[in-house]
């Protein structure tokens, strides 16, 4: 099993930066490919980006790239999203979740992932 907790969700301003840490416990983190989905109200979960288990392998969505930075710490069994120049359209609960070992690398889909954080809810005023 793996754990998985996110955090640094709040209220901040467009154009602002916020950075969410993703700190996973559990068996083997190091080798989970590990991804962010946000989840807007009354929309589908929509994949975010996703980063190997050595961190020299990345995959962002299209329309978030420039914007939106993963990468991780294995040491410290973390994982993060940077975020800047937000806008009120990211306002979402963003998850972060460890994709099931023999899936597609950096996998975008849902079902390709196996263990889920509960969330943290980032608001974007303007």
């Amino acid at each position: 099993q793996v754990q998985l907790v996110e955090s640094g969700g709040g209220l901040v301003q467009a154009g602002g930066s916020l950075s969410l840490p993703c700190v996973a416990s559990g068996r083997t983190f190091s080798r989970n490919t590990i991804g962010w989905f946000r989840q807007a109200p009354g929309k589908e979960r929509e994949f975010v980006a996703a980063i190997n288990w050595s961190g020299d392998s990345t995959y962002g969505a299209d329309s978030l790239k420039g914007r939106f930075t993963i990468s991780r710490a294995n040491a410290k069994n973390t994982v993060y999203l940077q975020m800047n120049s937000l806008k009120p359209e990211d306002t979402a609960v963003y998850y972060c979740a460890a994709q099931y070992n023999n899936a597609r690398f950096l996998g975008q889909a849902l079902r390709e992932y196996e263990y889920w954080g509960q969330g943290t809810q980032v608001t974007v005023s303007s």
